[in-house]
């Protein structure tokens, strides 16, 4: 089970990063904005006080650290989305890993964005309340594709 954990701790870090590329090179290559995991790390620590749901981010009182906190809560969640693939799927899929269950649970944690940090955030169901829904949607899905991708890439390497 330990040992488990551990791959699980790997493989959620090795998405996290290749996910973090990934936007790098929608910057690059499309002048897509940088992920901002500052208004990330002020939600995270409101939560801790029992806010979880704001109108605006924005306007909610800032947090002299929430880009360090956005960033750790990034790769926090994406470690404990390996560890959830490692335990759920357990020592064959680690040695012998397949897409389709990375890719799953991938598209499953777009959820979490769509019905709790985003509207979390003040920018409605599923990004609803920005600018582009669909866009944002797209994104959403694409990235988290890629940290299927990690998921999958990064089991295959440590397996």
């Amino acid at each position: 089970m330990i040992e488990l954990i551990w791959q699980g701790i790997l493989i959620g870090i090795g998405a996290t990063v290749l996910m973090d590329i990934w936007a790098i090179i929608l910057h690059l290559a499309f002048g897509q904005p940088k992920p901002n995991w500052a208004p990330a790390g002020r939600w995270f620590r409101h939560l801790a006080n029992g806010t979880v749901f704001h109108d605006s981010i924005a306007a909610a009182q800032p947090y002299r650290h929430e880009l360090a906190l956005g960033w750790t809560g990034h790769y926090a969640v994406g470690v404990l989305y390996g560890i959830i693939l490692a335990l759920i799927m357990g020592p064959e899929w680690m040695t012998a890993p397949t897409f389709l269950p990375a890719w799953i649970l991938g598209i499953v944690t777009i959820g979490a964005g769509w019905f709790l940090m985003q509207p979390g955030m003040g920018l409605g169901w599923a990004a609803s309340k920005t600018p582009n829904p669909s866009k944002v949607r797209l994104l959403n899905f694409l990235a988290h594709t890629v940290f299927a991708l990690g998921l999958y890439g990064t089991a295959l390497l440590i397996g």
